[in-house]
């Protein structure tokens, strides 16, 4: 059904995201990532998925939230989400920060 401005009831819904999902496993490499996610995503989203891989690498060194802050200038607010993601999410940021130990060859 349609509503007053033309888009269905169900004008997003997660099959759009599974989709994104599944045509992000089909990038090759640093380089097609980029690409992709600088015609996704604005520069300022960019910025802010950036910092908060940078938050997630330092909370797991152990570096507290008021260090973190002060090297990044990243707020307070989104060092605790980042660590309640690490802690209650998806475990995204877990799986991540194993893989880039093991490249990296830290156990």
């Amino acid at each position: 059904m349609a509503s007053q401005s033309g888009k269905t009831d169900d004008h997003w819904n997660g099959r759009f995201l599974e989709e994104l999902y599944q045509s992000l496993s089909l990038l090759d490499g640093p380089e097609e990532f980029q690409a992709f996610f600088d015609d996704l995503c604005t520069p300022a989203e960019l910025r802010s998925m950036a910092d908060r891989w940078r938050v997630a690498k330092q909370l797991e060194k152990g570096d507290s939230y008021r260090t973190i802050n002060e090297q990044t200038g990243v707020s307070t607010t989104t060092i605790t989400r980042v660590a309640r993601s690490m802690t209650y999410g998806a475990k995204g940021y877990r799986i991540l920060l194993d893989k880039q130990k093991k490249k990296d060859g830290i156990s």
